[in-house]
């Protein structure tokens, strides 16, 4: 958190306050005492409020909520606006909207009117059709409304809290963010009312360098703030990463185990499978030799059978030898038989030849 020092609040001027017969007497505990008819604030005192609302506006913006700073005064205009941008944070440094937060709807109808005039502005088919004065009607109406509420067209809902460099002058924004129950930091000067704020700062807000000073030390605790969020969301990306990348290691590692485990128990299996095929190996050999025994039997008695139908095939052809040699003897027995009953005839014949003579 930035830190302010004493010597630095002094030669800004932040002690200076209001005459005495202006002064507010509720700013009572803040006054070091008078002088020429003028108070003086006291800087330890401002210094220690000042720290309570820087704090306060970081951890606001840590959150990554919105802040809307308002000063409308003419010594504070440039001052708010120059400080602001360079955080981001919306701001009103002309007059203040009645019913900017009470009645937002109404402030963002204004704000969506505008982005349609820049719409129409950049489209050349509508915008250039159009007649000189009708263009020149445009552009200042959307002049008008940048003026208002340019700073604020990224506002799209209500801020988180407000800072205020004049209560007094500003005091329709503050009874507005009283009303809705937002925070409220303001420059306090001696003739204004610090009850009225959550968070006042004890200071000159008519002195520039006062302004400037207290804006600094505002301003700054915005960035802390906005850093520490992308710091924060930067590391909480990072866990989850890690935490990723370690829940992808232990399941990789896990599903590594699982195989091991796996294959530890296949490997017995496989082993056990081995072991019944030794087992097995001589019964199957056994089966084998059993089985050529077999086929060599089977061979044996169809040779056999083979061997005795050749050989019944044998007799039975001496059988059929045997049987026409028979009938070749009886023939040759008939043909002599034949011959003889032939000569017997010739004699029979020749002897009763004879006899006739």
């Amino acid at each position: 958190m930035p830190q302010v020092t004493f010597e630095q609040l002094l030669d800004a001027g932040v002690h200076f306050g209001h005459l005495k017969r202006k002064w507010n007497p509720n700013m009572a505990p803040y006054i070091f005492m008078e002088r020429n008819g003028i108070h003086v604030i006291d800087l330890y005192k401002t210094k220690a409020k000042l720290d309570e609302a820087a704090d306060a506006l970081k951890q606001i913006t840590k959150s990554g909520k919105k802040v809307l700073f308002v000063a409308t005064k003419k010594q504070a205009q440039e001052i708010v606006q120059e400080k602001v941008k360079q955080t981001g944070m919306p701001y009103v440094t002309h007059r203040w909207p009645g019913g900017m937060l009470t009645n937002f709807s109404t402030i963002r109808k204004a704000v969506k009117k505008m982005s349609n005039l820049d719409k129409l502005m950049n489209d050349p088919n509508k915008y250039d059709h159009m007649s000189k004065r009708e263009r020149l009607q445009i552009q200042r109406e959307r002049a008008k409304l940048e003026t208002q509420f340019g700073s604020i067209a990224d506002l799209n809902r209500h801020p988180a809290a407000v800072f205020v460099v004049d209560i007094i002058k500003e005091h329709i924004a503050v009874k507005e963010a009283k009303k809705l129950a937002i925070p409220t930091f303001a420059m306090v000067d001696t003739n204004s009312d610090p009850n009225e704020v959550d968070f006042p700062i004890p200071a000159n807000d008519d002195a520039s360098k006062s302004i400037s000073l207290i804006m600094d030390v505002m301003t700054k605790a915005v960035e802390e703030g906005m850093m520490e969020r992308k710091a924060e969301k930067e590391e909480k990306a990072k866990r989850e990463k890690e935490a990723k990348q370690k829940e992808k290691e232990a399941q990789q590692k896990k599903e590594q185990e699982a195989k091991e485990q796996q294959e530890q128990e296949a490997e017995p299996q496989e082993e056990g499978e081995s072991a019944g095929d030794t087992s097995e190996a001589p019964a199957k050999k056994k089966t084998q030799k059993r089985a050529r025994l077999k086929d060599a039997t089977k061979t044996a008695e169809a040779s056999s059978k083979t061997s005795e139908a050749s050989a019944e095939a044998g007799e039975a052809s001496s059988e059929e030898s045997e049987a026409s040699s028979e009938t070749a003897e009886a023939s040759a027995d008939g043909e002599a038989e034949n011959k003889d009953s032939e000569q017997d005839g010739k004699q029979d014949q020749a002897g009763k030849e004879d006899e006739d003579k």
